[in-house]
């Protein structure tokens, strides 16, 4: 018996049909959702080879493919740097300078990192003028801002904010929050030199021109070497260099103030805290040291030459009054800092 060619047709499409169904019904969802979360990454990947400093740039739409739209645990974290084009003029923000440190912390982590663990954090940047929509998803409203949003983060809210002392010290600060909240290790900041090599050739050859000039000055005694005022800044210098903490502050690279995080247009210049120092802190407290130690010096090398005992008498009391002054507000501002209090104690004979 001949069977008709539709027939066989239709039996064809009935088989086929069934093998499609039973194939679909069988198939495996969590390769389906590995498939999808290898193309993600690969997707990033391609983002970040496309710039200099491996920072990809979002916006509303690739927020929302890679975060808002994806099911969690997702196999990557992504640092973002919230930046308003608007506020580069305000330069107490240093967005500027913080958006350079975060560009070297990214470079630095992809280059010392193997492929699979660079795929498993990407850094990013913001802005708002194009993603005004992300920001309120993020709940940020003031700047400087970083959050990081690991693998498990649902809500943007919930994400990892990094703190004002966490990018103080820049790009190296930075590096020691990526590594305590996703245990990965970023390695040493590859900063690049400040002078190339022909710079440096170049700033040779003038210096050997000045030595030649200098040598022959200092042979007759007529450099600024040979005058007294200029040793006695020099002390002064040393002595306030010392004293105010800048060496802390240029190896910390401490900012010189802070932007209130609760008031963005208030200024912090005195940090409440024994791990940290700001710049102008530093200065200040210098300043009072270099004002009681100037004066010990006017009394004991200076007044000693005044013939005239009123006049010693007069700038005596001066001196012990500012000296005084200036000591208390030290230990003010130590005991405010710290919570550590200095007391004074009669000797026990007088009692």
């Amino acid at each position: 018996m001949a069977i008709s060619p539709s027939l066989l047709l239709s039996l064809l499409l009935f088989t086929t049909f069934l093998s499609v169904s039973l194939h679909h019904s069988t198939a495996d969802p969590d390769s389906d959702s590995d498939s999808e979360s290898s193309d993600l990454v690969t997707e990033l990947l391609y983002l970040q080879s496309q710039s200099k400093s491996g920072v990809i740039h979002l916006n509303d739409h690739i927020v929302s493919r890679f975060l808002t739209s994806t099911k969690t645990p997702r196999p990557y974290s992504l640092l973002i740097f919230f930046d308003a084009k608007h506020l580069h003029s305000k330069t107490e923000l240093h967005l500027q300078d913080l958006y350079t440190e975060f560009s070297l912390l990214s470079s630095s982590f992809i280059s010392n990192n193997d492929a699979s663990s660079a795929s498993s954090l990407f850094f990013c940047d913001i802005e708002f003028k194009e993603s005004q929509n992300s920001f309120s998803l993020f709940g940020v409203n003031s700047l400087p801002h970083i959050r990081l949003v690991g693998p498990n983060v649902k809500n943007p809210k919930d994400s990892d904010q990094m703190d004002q002392g966490d990018f103080s010290r820049m790009a190296e600060s930075m590096a020691e929050f990526v590594e305590s909240r996703t245990k990965l290790t970023v390695g040493p900041i590859n900063r690049p030199p400040m002078l190339s090599t022909n710079q440096i050739a170049f700033l040779g050859v003038i210096l050997l021109i000045w030595a030649f000039f200098f040598i022959k000055k200092l042979l007759t005694k007529d450099t600024f070497l040979h005058d007294w005022k200029v040793w006695l800044l020099g002390a002064v210098f040393v002595y306030f260099f010392s004293v105010s903490g800048a060496m802390f502050n240029i190896i910390r690279k401490m900012p010189m103030f802070l932007v209130d995080r609760n008031d963005p247009n208030k200024l912090v210049f005195f940090y409440q805290g024994s791990g940290m120092q700001l710049g102008a802190e530093g200065f200040a407290v210098g300043s009072l040291y270099t004002i009681v130690g100037l004066l010990l010096g006017v009394v004991t090398h200076v007044l000693v030459r005044v013939k005239n005992r009123t006049a010693q008498r007069v700038v005596m009391g001066v001196a012990l009054v500012i000296s005084f002054w200036a000591v208390r507000k030290v230990v003010h501002l130590d005991n405010w800092k710290t919570g550590y209090g200095v007391h004074a104690f009669w000797p026990t004979s007088w009692s």
